[in-house]
């Protein structure tokens, strides 16, 4: 570490000493409020923006400090889409007073997000969407579906990506729009799952209006902003920092040391090679992170993120043959809404099932082999008939 460094470490230091001891920790949103307004949520965001401008690096070290004091930090787990996603959306391409009004209460928890971009005929391709937005005024009207919506039910803001221009081609005629979920016009009606449970949503939207303010980038500029909220959430599922033996393979390789009656020496090898597999998704995972705090996500993401849904599918299935009988049992077939998925604390019948989502949220297995393919490999992209065509000139 270089002496600037090391002077910028200490000033950190000095400033989450200082946050500790003015703010009651009792109260997580008046705390996670101030933590904000000391430039400690996101320290490579802007002054005033929940930021300090210094090199992402560094909030490692914000966050170690502050989970040592036993300090409350962001709800992660219930708004991933906020945290991961709408935050460095709205610090890369909104305006000052959008940045001003939002980032602040995604941080605090008090806006939970969804995000607004799949619908029943544009899945996978998301440059297809049919949502329009029509100008009327000093904002939109929004007409249109979407679809796989997780958290719908609880989330005050939603990112949403709508047709615009449909008299040039589908990808230049998107705007991207924040918009406020207890609009008029806005029903959220649930999804049930292979689980039984209801995690994700569609969403019907009927002459819902959002202001001109609320749109995100410039007008036709959609897809753009819409491909860095997806870099964003691909490294925010594949890439999140994990510990040795998180996620699928935790539960397994504990009960195979646990229950030595489970062990079957036909299938050592296999959990070994699973475990292995599992150990270099993290560790890229790790270094991918550490490539990050010097810029912006980038298609990698999409390699972790597609390594990632496989191994979890893989092992989930490992864990079913691991357990026998046993682990085809379901102890909760019901219909609930969860705040937030647990892959790892329910039994192996659920662990298999919910696996199977893996390869379509946070975009498809299929689209990301493509973009690994174009995008990182540098490999020629299919033969696309319609990059040059009107949308809707286009049969659907």
């Amino acid at each position: 570490m270089s002496t600037d460094e090391q002077a910028i470490a200490r000033d950190l230091s000095g400033r989450i000493a200082t946050l500790l001891e003015q703010n009651d920790q009792s109260d997580p949103a008046r705390f996670l409020g101030a933590r904000f307004d000391a430039g400690l949520a996101w320290v490579h965001f802007p002054p005033g923006r929940g930021g300090l401008g210094l090199p992402q690096s560094f909030q490692a070290q914000v966050d170690a400090e502050l989970e040592a004091a036993g300090a409350p930090g962001p709800a992660k787990s219930r708004n991933g889409i906020g945290l991961g996603m709408a935050a460095p959306t709205i610090a890369a391409f909104g305006t000052d007073e959008q940045q001003q009004k939002y980032l602040r209460p995604i941080f605090t928890g008090e806006h939970i997000y969804c995000q607004l971009f799949s619908e029943p005929g544009a899945g996978s391709d998301l440059a297809a969407v049919a949502t329009r937005a029509v100008r009327e005024g000093d904002g939109w009207t929004v007409n249109g579906q979407k679809v796989w919506t997780s958290g719908a039910q609880n989330a005050q803001m939603a990112i949403l990506v709508a047709r615009t221009d449909p008299s040039v081609p589908k990808h230049a005629g998107l705007t991207y729009f924040l918009c406020d979920m207890s609009d008029p016009g806005i029903d959220v009606r649930p999804l049930r799952q292979i689980t039984g449970e209801a995690e994700f949503n569609e969403v019907f939207l009927t002459d819902v209006h959002i202001p001109d303010s609320d749109r995100l980038g410039d007008e036709g500029q959609g897809w753009r902003v819409a491909t860095a909220t997806l870099n964003n959430e691909r490294v925010a599922i594949g890439g999140s920092a994990a510990a040795r033996e998180s996620g699928m393979i935790g539960p397994v390789a504990r009960a195979w040391r646990e229950q030595p009656e489970l062990r079957d020496p036909a299938m050592h090898d296999e959990l070994l090679r699973l475990w292995v597999e599992a150990e270099v998704a993290r560790l890229t995972g790790e270094r991918l992170r550490q490539q990050l705090e010097a810029g912006q996500p980038g298609p990698e993401g999409s390699g972790l993120k597609l390594a990632f849904a496989r191994l979890a599918q893989t092992i989930s299935g490992f864990d079913i043959e691991l357990h026998g009988e046993a682990g085809l049992r379901y102890d909760d077939w019901s219909m609930r809404r969860p705040d937030k998925v647990d892959f790892t604390g329910r039994e192996p019948g659920y662990r298999y099932l919910r696996a199977k989502g893996n390869s379509i949220e946070g975009g498809t297995s299929e689209i990301l082999r493509n973009v690994i393919a174009e995008r990182v490999l540098g490999l020629p992209p299919e033969h696309r008939v319609d990059k040059d065509i009107a949308w809707k000139d286009l049969p659907r």
